[in-house]
């Protein structure tokens, strides 16, 4: 396991699989870090390289003197990618990280092997539920502070409801430790909190990678129609829902996610039926 900065972002490489092994990149969500990505580590090491990136203001990367807005994270992750060399990867990111993985395929499209998208943001559309608690969290974390902001952040955040609801098999104590280390810069950032929009649907209609979107059954409705929208236009994605989950299933119910993800990536070894999934 090697840890690395490079000038947008830090990051760490778990590379105990062989040399020859693919690599998976793997994004957080806001708030969040590398460490959200702790089962998928145990499960897919063997088989794979990763990747693991802390974006700007998060984590490691806390300090990294960056904006931080959709177009800032997708920079971020593909100097990782130039740094480390993991070229054609596989990407796994959730919610603004999947955003910007997506953002960043849209431009690149030879980039990817193939995407991994959890309750997905897609750059243009908006999330209003995202959209409406943002900028009270930055108005609360430059008014009364940023443990104030943090605190109102896990407790109405509707996408960690099930986390709440069932805190000892959703591991919510641990998902609260790494929210309560998140400095907090993004939330005073106005390409976050007001970001300018990026309609990318056109990029999207002519993406090749093999791409899954996974929500939880009790996923917001706002992500729930966001994946539809995906589903709709990129030629070659899939959905799939994981009972019991909300909006994070890699981490609430993470071996079932996981297997998910472990049938997707090996289907996908093999050569690729060039009709798309109609």
């Amino acid at each position: 396991m090697a840890r690395r900065a490079s000038s947008s972002a830090a990051f760490e490489t778990v590379t105990r699989a062989a040399n020859h092994a693919p690599w998976i990149t793997l994004v957080h969500g806001l708030s969040q870090d590398h460490r959200l990505f702790d089962r998928q580590v145990e499960a897919f090491q063997g088989s794979y390289r990763l990747l693991l990136i802390d974006l700007p203001g998060h984590g490691r990367s806390s300090d990294v003197p960056s904006p931080n807005g959709l177009h800032d994270y997708a920079r971020s992750i593909e100097g990782a990618l130039g740094d480390v060399g993991a070229l054609a990867c596989h990407f796994w990111g959730t919610h603004i990280g999947a955003g910007a993985g997506l953002l960043l395929a849209s431009r690149r499209p030879g980039l990817f092997r193939s995407l991994v998208l959890e309750a997905p943001v897609l750059p243009g559309r908006p999330l209003l539920a995202v959209n409406d608690l943002l900028p009270r969290i930055s108005a609360i974390a430059k008014e009364q502070g940023m443990d104030a902001a943090r605190e109102v952040w896990w407790r109405e955040g509707a996408w960690f409801d099930v986390m709440r609801r069932h805190p000892k098999s959703c591991r919510a104590a641990e998902q609260r430790r790494i929210i309560d280390d998140f400095q907090g810069r993004p939330w005073l950032d106005a390409g976050l909190v007001s970001p300018r929009p990026t309609a990318i649907d056109a990029n999207l209609t002519d993406l090749n990678a093999p791409t899954m979107i996974i929500n939880g059954e009790h996923d917001l409705p706002d992500f729930v129609a966001i994946a539809g929208q995906l589903e709709t236009l990129m030629p070659y994605a899939e959905r799939s829902v994981v009972k019991g989950a909300g909006g994070f299933p890699l981490w609430e119910f993470p071996d079932e996610t996981n297997q998910i993800v472990m049938d997707f990536l090996i289907r996908h070894q093999r050569p690729r039926d060039t009709s798309p999934h109609r």
